[in-house]
């Protein structure tokens, strides 16, 4: 396995693979690496002759009061999950690599992103979708991973890759959780002993509301409603949101009777977690 750090440098590998009639995977990631991203880059092993996985925290996608210098960065750790997982390369650019001086473009959508996450975070998804674009010229996959966690941004990924034509596959694939429920997250790290106890509230309130749905009730805010008691009943949380919107435009939804992304927010302590459930 490889790390590079130029663009040059992946493209030429690329185009070797290519010559030789090899599929691509890739693997966007900030960094810090845990068992969630490791089932994405295990997926894209499994179904790619070769995998790039991306190392890079994108400041482009935070706001000015968020939290892009604290934001945990370890390359030996990643390389080593990327090496056992079977990666054939990382790409580890600079800020300046992927973004030159005069840098003036950017990748934007009118729909999708005005909800949710895009509430309170209104720059995000133009940063999200700039650098993905980016990165899909650069190594020109064959299929990409996302992680369902980030459900706004993989249904962002598609839709971009829909309207701009892009010719690969973008594959989602299930959130991984903690034994206790806790999804997945790099952002899990800035939680205290006390938090981390505490975080557990999120999957518990989307576990409330899905035996609702088991039960019969189709009604979203009956179900919302449930989430949000149970959240409030965790002293050290604060709600973000607490949505039901529909799978394929993300607009809210007053009946649970189709492709439904039931999504929440929850700020504990001063760390800001997200997960959700969809409902075919």
């Amino acid at each position: 396995m490889k790390i590079v750090e130029t663009i040059q440098e992946v493209r030429t590998e690329v185009k070797q693979w290519r010559q030789q009639g090899l599929s691509v995977g890739f693997v966007p990631t900030m960094g810090y690496l845990h068992e969630g991203h490791r089932s994405l880059i295990d997926r894209a092993v499994a179904e790619n002759d070769r995998v790039v996985v991306s190392v890079f925290v994108n400041p482009m996608q935070f706001g000015p009061a968020e939290d892009l210098a604290a934001y945990p960065r370890d390359l030996e750790h990643d390389a080593a999950i990327c090496k056992k997982a079977g990666a054939s390369l990382i790409f580890h650019p600079q800020p300046e690599e992927m973004y030159h001086s005069d840098f003036s473009s950017y990748v934007d959508m009118d729909t999708l992103t005005g909800g949710l996450c895009g509430k309170t975070r209104p720059t995000h998804f133009r940063g999200v979708c700039t650098v993905v674009a980016k990165l899909f010229h650069i190594v020109a996959p064959d299929r990409a991973y996302f992680g369902q966690k980030d459900a706004q941004q993989l249904a962002v990924i598609r839709h971009m890759v829909s309207d701009l034509n892009f010719n690969l596959e973008v594959v989602g694939c299930p959130i991984i959780r903690e034994e206790d429920g806790l999804a997945k997250s790099s952002r899990n790290t800035y939680l205290s002993e006390a938090e981390r106890k505490a975080a557990v509230i999120l999957s518990q309130s989307l576990r409330a509301g899905e035996a609702l749905l088991d039960a019969g009730e189709q009604r979203a805010d009956v179900v919302c409603r449930a989430i949000t008691d149970k959240i409030n009943s965790e002293p050290l949380a604060k709600i973000d949101y607490v949505e039901a919107v529909d799978w394929n435009t993300l607009e809210p939804v007053e009946t649970i009777d189709g492709p439904v992304l039931v999504a929440i927010a929850v700020y504990i302590g001063k760390t800001r977690l997200i997960d959700n459930f969809i409902r075919p």
